[in-house]
């Protein structure tokens, strides 16, 4: 039973039995009672002994959040995109897969089938950690755009003062809100009533402090009991017409250190996730450099670094394609185009609805990208011993990369491609 913050003394009695929320349970030697229940005012962070610095990682199980723009246990991360784009299927992969120990969802604003779909497919899941439906872990915040917008407004500090909560008993807890922006609507509908003096776009002049306010009270903490707790939030954005200049997603961006920028061009390619390689970032990837070391591999940030480059190095040259086309450009850099394809589609695209795919441990993912990295090297010496690129292409382990992700047994299979791999290339001459 967690004791309340400000309540101190020793403990004189503890009643035995099935109790109500509401019956007092221990008796203190002062004579206070204390109950299961605790209440607090959702607007005040609640007490903690120190804040510690966010250097593990929350592991998502999504190839391209953990490799390229990893959040931290802790951490803060904005999720903006237009309509369509994937914000709620990935708000419920991150419920489903991240391993936090609670999963408080915090459906504010969003239409109501959303938050059907969550409280109807959630009881189905099973939980990986416990083998139990999902639903047991997960706290859902209903506040569907048909609800007052009073209660809108309440309900992402419902969200958060449910999280500390948890925290405070030493869990890992993932707060999702999805979506700030109806949350910051509701705060301008409350402040046009209250007739205060608007700011841009008629948002009231307090939106950047509300919104820090609220991100401020996530991290990780040492907690009034002794162990550590961590409370991670990501909060989906739903700017108008997809435009990130509009106020809440700027201010969401001064504040927030991680940034997942879902893109209406990648989800016309039917990409999913449809977070943008180039606008997205994570400053938490140094802080987490030791982590993936110690726990991966050692050369977890070099993996990193070279698909970034790769992925950067592609839209460089896109730009020469459209002016004279990809035959025109030297075998080497066409090369290049062709490993960032493979990057993109055998290990950014990743679907939520397949068994297999929708999680792809750490492990797996590092062994993954450097089997691409590994096929790229040895195509690289091909071109350079005046190979054409389209033998190179053509082998059958560039095919059988890119199925590997369906395939339950996949370290099993990575193997095979290794062996492959060495054997196809040495027939080219490598």
């Amino acid at each position: 039973m967690l004791v309340p913050p400000k309540i101190r003394g020793r403990v004189k009695a503890v009643s035995e039995g099935d109790f109500e929320v509401e019956e007092p349970v221990v008796e203190l030697e002062s004579g206070q009672k204390l109950t299961m229940m605790q209440k607090w005012p959702v607007r005040t962070p609640r007490p903690f002994t120190e804040k510690l610095l966010p250097d593990i990682p929350l592991v998502t199980g999504q190839r391209v959040l953990d490799m390229l723009f990893p959040l931290a246990k802790g951490g803060t991360a904005a999720i903006p995109g237009g309509f369509g784009t994937g914000k709620t299927v990935t708000s419920q992969q991150l419920s489903k897969w991240s391993d936090a120990h609670i999963v408080v969802y915090v459906g504010c604003g969003e239409r109501g089938n959303e938050m059907t779909e969550v409280l109807t497919s959630f009881p189905e899941l099973e939980d990986p950690k416990t083998g139990k439906p999902l639903m047991g872990r997960t706290t859902l915040i209903a506040n569907t755009s048909n609800m007052p917008v009073a209660a809108r407004e309440a309900s992402v500090y419902t969200g958060i003062t449910v999280a500390e909560y948890y925290r405070d008993m030493g869990y890992d807890v993932s707060l999702m809100a999805d979506s700030t922006s109806r949350w910051a609507e509701a705060m301008r509908e409350i402040s046009s009533r209250l007739e205060e003096m608007p700011g841009e776009e008629g948002y009231p002049a307090y939106l950047a402090s509300r919104l820090s306010e609220f991100y401020e009270r996530c991290g990780r903490v040492k907690t009034l009991a002794g162990p550590t707790g961590s409370i991670s939030a990501i909060g989906a954005v739903s700017p108008s017409g997809g435009d990130f200049s509009e106020p809440v997603t700027q201010n969401t961006l001064r504040i927030v250190k991680v940034f997942w920028a879902l893109d209406s061009k990648l989800r016309e390619r039917r990409h999913f996730p449809a977070i943008n390689w180039l606008t997205s970032y994570s400053l938490y990837s140094q802080i987490l450099e030791d982590w993936y070391r110690k726990n991966v591999a050692e050369d977890w940030s070099a993996l990193r670094l070279w698909a970034m480059e790769t992925l950067q190095q592609e839209s460089e040259l896109q730009e020469i394609v459209q002016l004279v086309g990809s035959d025109a450009l030297p075998e080497e850099q066409r090369l290049t185009l062709d490993v960032a394809r493979m990057i993109r589609e055998f290990f950014l695209q990743q679907s939520a609805y397949h068994s297999v795919d929708t999680y792809s441990p750490l492990k797996r993912q590092y062994e993954f990208m450097n089997a691409i990295r590994k096929y790229s090297e040895l195509a690289r010496k091909a071109v350079s011993l005046e190979v054409p690129l389209e033998n190179v292409q053509n082998l059958k382990c560039r095919a059988d990369l890119g199925k590997l992700k369906f395939e339950d047994e996949m370290d099993e299979g990575l193997k095979t491609i290794a062996s492959q791999m060495e054997t196809e290339f040495s027939g080219l001459g490598v």
